[in-house]
C-alpha cells in the first residue's frame, strides 16, 4: 500500500519560498505511470491542483502558478518536493501530496494527511 507523508514548516513569511517534502513508502516514485502531485485547499475554498512530477521526471504545473512553482524529486530518498516562491497570505492553505495513476487516463490514488501552511509575518 502506497503511503505519503508531507513535511515542512507550518509558518512562512510573505515574499519567502514555501518548501514542502512528500516522502513516499510502499512504492518507488519511478514506478511506471505514477505522477506525484501537490494539491492545496485554502480556507473556505475547494481543492486546487498545483502540479506533478512524473515517474519519468517530467513536470507539469497549474498555468496560473507556473512562474512561482517548482516540483522536484530525489529518487535516492524516494521523495518529492514542492517549492512555491514569493508567497502571500493568499497561499495559506492545507497542502496535500497525492499520487495520480494511469496510462491512458489519470485518477487519484493515495493521499497524504495534509499539512497546514500559514503565510504571515
Amino acid at each position: 500500500q502506497v503511503q505519503l507523508q508531507e513535511s515542512g514548516p507550518g509558518l512562512v513569511k510573505p515574499s519567502q519560498t514555501l518548501s514542502l517534502t512528500c516522502t513516499v513508502s510502499g512504492n518507488s516514485i519511478t514506478t511506471d505511470y505514477y505522477y506525484w502531485s501537490w494539491i492545496r485547499q485554502p480556507p473556505g475554498k475547494g481543492l486546487e491542483w498545483l502540479g506533478y512530477v512524473a515517474y519519468t521526471g517530467s513536470t507539469s504545473y497549474l498555468p496560473s502558478l507556473k512562474s512561482r512553482t517548482s516540483i522536484s524529486r530525489d529518487t535516492s530518498k524516494n521523495h518529492f518536493t514542492l517549492q512555491l516562491s514569493s508567497v502571500t497570505p493568499e497561499d495559506t492553505a492545507v497542502y496535500y501530496c497525492a499520487s495520480l495513476v494511469g496510462e491512458l487516463g489519470l485518477s487519484f490514488g493515495s493521499w497524504g494527511q495534509g499539512t497546514q501552511v500559514t503565510v504571515s509575518s
